[in-house]
């Protein structure tokens, strides 16, 4: 058995001014700025804890906004998701990258949100 559940919306930018495109989704999201960025590569928008967390990335790739879906044990969210049609695209920094039978891509990462064990769907 093992857990997973939608977590963040990935916001790609492919931009030479992350902070210009954190001031633009912060304001049209309604969500606070990152205070101090940790990697140059991200901003984190700020919103409920409730809430699905809001992420820009800072890539090379054409504009696109993907999900993330974190999960407690990726190998087998992974294998439950290929199972449904999805397919492997590669594996980046720890985390999986996939693809929808839509063509869709979405990541399959560790658990991002402080409520995830009480609020994740579980699988057998």
């Amino acid at each position: 058995m093992h857990k997973s559940r939608m977590a963040v919306v990935v916001i790609d930018c492919k931009s030479d001014d992350l902070d210009r495109e954190m001031e633009f989704w912060a304001e049209a999201l309604g969500r606070r700025r990152e205070a101090d960025p940790i990697d140059p590569k991200y901003r984190d928008l700020k919103g409920p804890a409730s809430e699905a967390r809001v992420l820009l990335q800072s890539v090379d790739h054409p504009p696109r906004v993907h999900l993330d879906i974190e999960t407690d044990d990726i190998p087998a969210e992974v294998e439950r998701l290929t199972g449904l049609g999805a397919n492997v695209v590669g594996d980046c920094k720890g985390w999986v990258v996939m693809e929808a039978p839509s063509g869709h891509r979405f990541c399959v990462v560790a658990p991002q949100r402080p409520d995830f064990e009480e609020n994740a769907n579980m699988w057998m």
